[in-house]
Formats: C-alpha cells, structure tokens, sequence
C-alpha cells in the first residue's frame, strides 16, 4: 500500500512539474510576444517606439564612394548583417537567395552596401510608377525621430524602393508614388549572381513636404537614433513579385507591414 502511494505522489509531482513547464514556457512565449508587439497603427505617435532589434553603429570616418564596388577602407572591418527574414512569398533556396548588409554613417547621410546573391535579375517595367514593387529592387525604411506609425501616406517614416536603373520610389500623401531620388544615391554592379549594392540614404524629418523643397535632411550626430529596416525585393520569372525579404522579424501572420507601420522598423543608434 505504501508503494502504490509512493508510486501516485511521484506521477502527481511529475505532472506538477510538467504543469509548471508549460506554465513558464507559455509566459516565456507571450513575454517575447509582448516585445515584439506592433502597436495598431494610428496618426497619434504619442506612444513611443519599441527598441526591438537595436543596433549600434559606427562612423565613418572616410565617406564611402557610392560606385557599387566594396573596396572602401569603411567597409572593412564592419558587422555583416543578415537580409533573411520571408515577409513575403514561398520558402526560397540559397541558390535563388542569399543577402547581408553593412552600415555606417556621416553628418550628411546613412550608407548601406549590401551584397545580394540572385541567379536572375527582373527590371520589366520602364515606368517608375508602374508596379515598382515587382521588379528586383532594394528598399530602404527610415524613420527620423524613430517614433513609429503609421507612415503609408505620409511622411511620418519613408518606404524608399530603389530600382534597379536607380529611381527611388515612394507613395505622398496625396496617396500617389513620387519620386525621391535625390534622398538616395545608389550604385550597384553585378558579377555572376552576385550585385553589389552601396546607396547613400538621407535622413529627412516628417515635416517634409512634396511641393516644398525647402525642408532640408537632417544633420546626423552621435547619440541619435534612427528607425531603420532593409529589404529586397526578388522576382525571377513571374509579372508579380514572388519573394519579399527583410532585415527584421515580425510578428504575426501579415509580415508585409513595413510599408505601412513604422513600428516594426529595427533602431539604429548612431555612434562615434
């Protein structure tokens, strides 16, 4: 009898401890939920920003030339960082996909080279305006302030698509794309499967205005944070884009957030 009541107070505290595990592990879960909660998306930024994926990142102290070719002394010595989070489209292989990036920074600019490896390169169509999301391009999501919001028709963060003949693509707030392209200077040069990409990003605040030319980047400086995401946009052979890759987790079913939600964009802390 007292083995039987033994052998019941083991199986009993096993299934407490198991319980228990479930218990931590659920809370575990929900606490990482939690931290990579995408506030709903409203013109009231008053919430601030979660700091997910905060990065520190170094100046330059040379400026890089912006030819699509990585032998600038700044490059050198900087942190590779991986372009391979499936917002968009089916599972991808190596062969088809592979991308990483690097940053630093000047008073006047954030400079991005990224090195892409894609076995075939879609430029189909001519118009800027016409479904530039289709074609091969890099895209560049930046907010000044890093306060997050909803940005898809204003200027509250910019969504920067940058083609592969070097238009950079963005919707206004008259809800119609425009074209920035003196925001971002880009280069790129391609060798077998692999284009070398290095773009030269200006950091302009929410108060710019289309029609008005007067309201000018801002000077960047040591201890600012910026928001910041990355992202390529793959096409082979389809009229419509087939993969969408960036450089941030998101949460949630619909990853394809970043053009509307400056929330799940990452930080950038900018340093000396």
């Amino acid at each position: 009898m007292k083995k039987i009541l033994y052998t019941a107070a083991i199986v009993s505290l096993l299934f407490a401890c198991k319980n228990e595990e479930k218990k931590q592990d659920s809370a575990e879960k929900q606490k990482q939920e939690e931290v990579y909660e995408v506030k709903e998306t409203t013109s009231n930024n008053s919430e601030e920003k979660e700091n997910h994926q905060l990065r520190s990142i170094s100046k330059a102290q040379v400026t890089p030339e912006i030819d699509g070719v990585a032998n600038d002394s700044v490059w050198q010595n900087l942190e590779w960082y991986q372009l391979d989070q499936k917002w968009v489209g089916e599972d991808y292989t190596e062969e088809d996909y592979q991308g990483k990036y690097k940053l630093t920074w000047d008073e006047e600019a954030i400079y991005i080279l990224a090195e892409i490896q894609d076995d075939i390169l879609i430029d189909q169509y001519e118009d800027p305006f016409k479904q530039w999301w289709d074609d091969d391009c890099v895209e560049v999501f930046v907010d000044e302030d890093n306060s997050g919001g909803e940005h898809q028709y204003g200027h509250n963060a910019f969504a920067y698509h940058v083609a592969l003949d070097g238009n950079v693509v963005d919707y206004g707030p008259d809800k119609k794309p425009h074209l920035y392209n003196d925001h971002v200077k880009s280069a790129h040069k391609t060798e077998g499967n692999t284009t070398i990409w290095e773009l030269k990003v200006k950091i302009y605040p929410d108060t710019y205005q289309d029609e008005n030319n007067s309201v000018k980047p801002v000077q960047l400086s040591a201890g600012k944070n910026v928001g910041f995401a990355l992202a390529y946009c793959d096409n082979d052979t389809s009229k419509t884009r087939e993969n969408f890759i960036g450089s941030v987790y998101v949460p949630g079913e619909d990853k394809n957030q970043g053009w509307i939600n400056a929330d799940i964009f990452g930080t950038l802390h900018l340093e000396e």
